[in-house]
């Protein structure tokens, strides 16, 4: 049965007026990043034609109607995640146009989202992640041109800090130039939420934005410009490189280290470095922390690799496996 819907409104607003509403209080309320909001304006705005094609909008549409969109996305081959996405910014939306009284009710309260296992997250071996690193640094080594090396240890350095951090790439990408500080031992980083946490580095990782600061200093104009406050700047609208750039990078270097560009991406390094710490003994707690999980459920996808490595010492050590 539909749910007739009466709002109350003291003016009529437009769909496009109430998603910056939206998208406004949850970054001043909830700290949400420029690709979280990217994200839920891309989905609400697909919502928005679809209820146009109807007539309706966001105060007026009914549960029937938000059915007929969940449908509409199986109908265009959408992923269940993906639909599980749409229908959670719906949720989110109709919550906030119900506090703000903008609404009398609630049309997405009794909705129900597509079942959907959670897929275990592709990790490459130590292996790999070492014939990567060994092939970015070797491409630091070759004689080219000057341009051409800087970008060598840009990606080189990149990658040891996100393999040795686990950073998400968005954070990764916005490092300031102080965290490559000669003395630094930790880096702040801020993450989803706008929250700090505090991530060590590694020998090499040190060393490797060492090298690249050093090879940037050389390659500056004579004229004194002002020193960038990105640790990996550019000529983009953002000011330092962007996610999508490095990832372009990151597929050449897998090719030219014998592994599939398809399997490897900075969310998958992200995922190896959780998964080799946790095979190494590390506790989830800690991994958590050092991942910016806020809910350690999140974290724990990664215990797979735990059981996996218990199994495999019950079969080759226990006394009566078989054989």
């Amino acid at each position: 049965m539909s749910t007739k819907t009466k709002t109350k409104t003291p003016a009529k607003s437009s769909d496009a007026g109430l998603i910056a509403l939206f998208l406004d209080m949850l970054a001043a309320e909830q700290g949400a990043g420029v690709n979280t909001l990217d994200a839920y304006r891309r989905d609400l705005t697909d919502f928005s034609d679809f209820l146009r094609q109807s007539g309706a909008d966001f105060t007026g549409a009914d549960t029937e109607m938000l059915r007929g969109y969940l449908a509409d996305l199986d109908t265009r081959g959408f992923k269940s995640s993906s639909v599980a996405r749409r229908l959670s910014a719906m949720r989110h939306l109709y919550r906030f146009l119900l506090n703000e009284r903008i609404r009398s009710d609630d049309p997405a309260a009794i909705l129900s989202g597509p079942k959907r296992g959670r897929g275990l997250p592709k990790v490459l071996s130590i292996a790999d992640v070492d014939r990567m690193l060994t092939r970015a640094r070797e491409l630091t080594e070759t004689e080219v041109s000057p341009g051409q090396r800087l970008r060598a240890l840009r990606l080189y350095c990149l990658l040891e800090v996100l393999y040795a951090t686990g950073l998400r790439v968005s954070e990764l990408v916005s490092l300031p130039t102080a965290a490559a500080r000669r003395d630094a031992r930790m880096i702040v980083v801020r993450g989803k939420g706008n929250k700090e946490r505090l991530v060590p580095l590694n020998d090499a990782s040190r060393q490797a934005m060492a090298d690249y600061l050093a090879a940037m200093a050389v390659m500056q104009p004579e004229k004194k410009a002002a020193p960038s406050k990105w640790l990996f700047p550019s000529f983009g609208e953002s000011g330092h490189l962007t996610r999508q750039h490095f990832a372009r990078d990151l597929k050449e270097l897998a090719a030219a280290s014998g592994l599939a560009p398809r399997l490897v991406s900075p969310h998958v390094l992200r995922h190896a470095f959780a998964s080799h710490l946790l095979h190494n003994g590390a506790d989830l707690r800690i991994v958590q922390t050092l991942l910016g999980h806020t809910d350690i459920s999140t974290t724990q996808i990664y215990t797979h690799v735990v059981e996996e490595r218990l199994k495999s010492l019950v079969r080759d050590l226990h006394p009566l496996a078989e054989t």
